[in-house]
């Protein structure tokens, strides 16, 4: 007798447990749920810039010279600022043409104009040329790119301009961050060969985001 006693008690108590955790399973999926926080383009642009400070620091991974690498510490970049992220339009290329692409050395880079990006900035109507590699590493496969030149070359920046890089595929309305623009290796090292920006990617503004020049 105690011993059925016991199992009644014991399926009652199993029951219940089942009971609680089904209502706990409903108040759960019931609740709503934190979307996953979005991270803003300001902070985007500062983790672009800590992380390009961080391959520079890597022997495997920086550009730079041996004597530069032993007295590196960061590079100099201008403060983060709201108005060098701009909303671009952009207009894709049906049917474009493979070219080679200036280098730095003799070497030739095998392009295609990819689209024109249509923006505003410092109050002037400009556009940039966005690139396409065809013989890209498996890496950067769906990357494009936006080499460019401005006001400031020569003075505070490089003197042969600087790039963007975009991923694939482009939207219709495109989100163009000069804060992440980054030297060429070229500008620490001439070691490297790089693409020199066309003569349509040169902007008649001051474009004072992004890493400055070396030195």
């Amino acid at each position: 007798m105690q011993s059925e006693n016991k199992s009644v008690k014991m399926r009652n108590i199993l029951k219940m447990a089942v009971f609680w955790m089904l209502s706990l399973g409903m108040v759960l999926s019931c609740t709503p749920q934190k979307p996953a926080k979005k991270v803003s383009k300001i902070q985007a642009a500062k983790d672009f810039q800590y992380q390009l400070n961080l391959e520079f620091a890597d022997k495997e991974k920086s550009p730079l010279d041996s004597i530069d690498f032993v007295q590196f510490r960061q590079l100099d970049f201008f403060p983060v600022s709201a108005k060098y992220i701009v909303t671009a339009s952009f207009e894709k290329i049906e049917y474009p043409s493979p070219f080679a692409m200036s280098t730095s050395t003799d070497r030739k880079a095998l392009y295609q104009k990819y689209g024109t990006l249509h923006f505003t900035l410092n109050g002037q109507n400009l556009s940039l040329a966005v690139y396409q590699d065809l013989e890209p590493d498996e890496a950067y496969k769906d990357y494009l790119f936006v080499p460019f030149t401005d006001q400031t070359n020569g003075e505070e920046t490089y003197g042969g301009g600087r790039y963007i890089d975009l991923k694939q595929p482009l939207g219709a309305v495109v989100t163009l961050d000069f804060n992440q623009a980054y030297n060429p290796y070229c500008a620490y090292s001439h070691r490297w060969s790089c693409v020199i920006p066309p003569k349509e990617n040169d902007l008649k503004v001051a474009v004072k985001a992004g890493v400055k020049k070396f030195h």
